[in-house]
């Protein structure tokens, strides 16, 4: 192996090790060793994979760290993969001298504003495992052009900028499992300007990404943050599945937030968000302008705005959530305003106050939607349990909408307002309430109204 410390690096913490490592880059057999200790850098070390041929980088099982007092990344990582997934894509020596490029067991901290963890351009098949990266800016920063890039067991821990930042790149088949994002002041997981397919989040513990551990002002972000209104940006394909995603509440903040303009031609789709417990944010999950996403079997709770907002959004499916506030400062609620074709099944929505929540107009708020199914849901302790303002084609079908509290307060189950038209509410079990249990234009039929 490529010992830096044979190559002139000292490893105290003091001594700048730059050119030593560099050296064992670009000389040594491609094994880059860090035996324990501290090796202080002040500019990057770039591994051109085209000339160095495999790499591999260990810190002795986290017993080494490398500490970044220099601006832009500790290591670049350069490749020229210019293809796809397709092994016939791979051109010159990638499948023999770039696949593969694999870190493991290291700790690298930043002590400059702009440090950064690590960065990669045009690699095929990365491997990040048992990775530290903290006090930096970015934690893995990838751009341009990549492929199948793997992390696992890692720690995104404490920077100021964004855990795993996935910037204008053009990237397909990315998984990110059992690893430890938080108190990332501009995310954990971050998507902007990009083209991806293939993303796979499961199994991580994502909490705490905004600016409040950092003592600045606020910016909008989230735990999973993915925003695709730049010109050409898209992400498809994604699975967000059996994290625990949770946070502080922040403005304009969410645990996990999905942006798109509606109007673009390949709008934020094939998604699966799925057995996650996310809680404590503005806004608990945030899609706009979506198409095509499937929310089911999630514990979302105690949010300042609501545990769900759905804008602008077309064909959303959301299926055996349980919707519930945790502690007496959030609230529950969802929200689904300018959005077609959504269904809402086999959930729970639970107010949990004696007064209703101040600011909560209806459990279920629905504002100029059309062809919103709602089925087999349990809607508790609502001021209202389902409002719908200019909405058309709105049915709601076995439900329960249930006002359990000693001095009731709901005024109605059902409410629709301003232009309606086509509404059918049919075999539901409505508690009595204080004005109409069904009030508006809507076709009524087999509704039980029970007196508690």
């Amino acid at each position: 192996m490529s010992n830096v410390t044979r190559f002139g690096a000292v490893g105290d913490g003091v001594e700048d090790d730059t050119e030593s490592i560099q050296h064992a880059v670009n000389e040594g057999d491609g094994m880059l060793h860090f035996p324990p200790g501290t090796y202080r850098i002040t500019r990057s070390i770039e591994v051109r994979l085209v000339k160095r041929g495999p790499l591999g980088i260990d810190g002795t099982g986290g017993t080494a760290r490398v500490v970044m007092a220099g601006a832009g990344p500790a290591f670049r990582l350069t490749g020229t993969h210019g293809g796809t997934g397709d092994p016939g894509s791979r051109q010159g020596n990638v499948s023999s001298h770039q696949r593969l490029p694999t870190i493991r067991n290291i700790e690298v901290e930043g002590a400059h504003a702009e440090a950064d963890g690590f960065e990669l351009i045009g690699t095929m098949q990365s491997i990040f495992e048992g990775v530290l990266v903290t006090s930096c800016r970015h934690g893995i920063h990838l751009i341009k052009r990549n492929r199948n890039v793997l992390i696992s067991h890692c720690h995104i821990y404490f920077n100021t900028g964004v855990g795993v930042y996935l910037d204008s790149v053009n990237l397909h088949q990315i998984n990110i499992a059992n690893c430890h994002i938080s108190y990332n002041r501009l995310g954990g997981i971050r998507l902007e300007r990009s083209e991806v397919r293939n993303l796979q989040i499961t199994g991580n513990d994502i909490e705490y990404n905004n600016h409040k551990s950092h003592k600045t002002e606020p910016e909008p972000t989230a735990e999973i943050y993915i925003d695709t209104n730049a010109e050409g940006a898209s992400v498809n394909e994604v699975t967000i599945a059996s994290n625990t995603i949770q946070a502080t509440d922040s403005p304009g903040g969410s645990n996990i937030r999905i942006r798109e303009n509606p109007d673009a031609s390949r709008p934020p789709g094939l998604f699966a968000i799925s057995g996650n417990v996310i809680g404590s944010q503005e806004n608990n999950v945030h899609l706009s302008g979506c198409y095509g996403i499937a929310l089911s079997g999630n514990t979302i709770y105690s949010c300042k705005h609501r545990n769900l907002l759905i804008e602008d959004s077309r064909l959303v499916n959301v299926s055996g959530n349980t919707f519930r506030r945790h502690t007496p400062d959030y609230g529950t609620g969802v929200r689904i305003t300018g959005s077609e074709n959504i269904t809402f099944t086999g959930c729970g929505i639970h107010d949990e106050t004696d007064t209703g929540q101040p600011g909560l107009f209806a459990l279920l708020e629905l504002a100029h939607c059309q062809r919103i199914s709602i089925t087999g849901s349990q809607f508790i302790d609502g001021v209202i349990g389902v409002a719908a303002t200019d909405c058309a084609h709105v049915t709601l079908t076995g439900n329960t909408l249930h006002d359990t509290r000693s001095v009731p307060v709901a005024k109605h189950a059902v409410q629709f307002t301003g232009t309606s038209m086509g509404h059918l509410v049919a075999n539901n079990t409505i508690s009595k309430t204080s004005g109409d249990p069904i009030a508006g234009d809507a076709q009524a039929n087999g509704n039980v109204i029970a007196a508690q």
